[in-house]
């Protein structure tokens, strides 16, 4: 019986098939589940749960966004530090992790810049979300990180990855900038669109359905 429910609630987990918002109140019945998807979920089942969370873009220079849920966050701390051989995180690691940032979302912007740039730094994009009735929420903080080499393929880190020393002679070719917004002043069914702006010109638009997430 044990397995049955298990096998039911990882189900549920990957499909989303009972998604209908994002889970605001992160309990502990959802923190089983998320860590019985980080131990028992294939590499193909976390795949397709990721999949939920990145919305396609391509729109230069944004390729596509990341949304990371305190849900999600759950998920991708504990796949990464299982990854790395680290089998300690549990249901108290998660706990912690939640009241660090359980009232957060965060929208990872992707962006590939043109290879004939001279930046020495990320420029100052700006990530803000627009509900249905055009009433922007301006994020509470904005982190911007350079990319001197190629994008690693998979999820976001998290916490992200900061590269500490800039490789001499390396172009800046691309940068991960993240919009934190909390989460009581969104409405968690809805769909909003994500937009990245530099100096007051928006770049790029996309649509992104709360509803599809936990």
């Amino acid at each position: 019986m044990r397995q049955a429910i298990s096998a039911v609630l990882l189900l549920s987990v990957v499909t989303g098939t009972v998604l209908t918002a994002v889970q605001t109140n992160v309990d502990l019945l959802a923190i089983d589940e998320a860590l019985m998807l980080i131990r028992s979920g294939s590499l193909s089942e976390l795949a397709r749960f990721n999949e939920l969370y990145r919305v396609k873009v391509e729109k230069a220079p944004v390729d596509y966004l990341e949304v990371v849920t305190p849900f999600r966050r759950i998920v991708l701390t504990g796949s990464a530090r299982a990854a790395a051989g680290d089998r300690g995180f549990g249901q108290r690691q998660a706990i912690d992790l939640l009241a660090e940032a359980g009232d957060r979302l965060d929208v990872y912007a992707e962006i590939t810049l043109n290879p004939l740039n001279t930046y020495i730094g990320v420029p100052e994009y700006v990530v803000a979300l627009v509900n249905g009735s055009g009433t922007r929420i301006a994020a509470t903080g904005i982190t911007k990180l350079s990319r001197w080499t190629p994008r690693l393929p998979g999820p976001p880190a998290v916490p992200p990855f900061q590269a500490t020393t800039i490789p001499r002679g390396s172009p800046l070719v691309g940068a991960t900038v993240i919009g934190e917004f909390e989460l009581k002043a969104l409405a968690p069914a809805a769909t909003y669109d994500v937009v990245v702006e530099l100096g007051g010109e928006e770049l790029a638009r996309a649509a992104v359905a709360l509803s599809g997430m936990r």
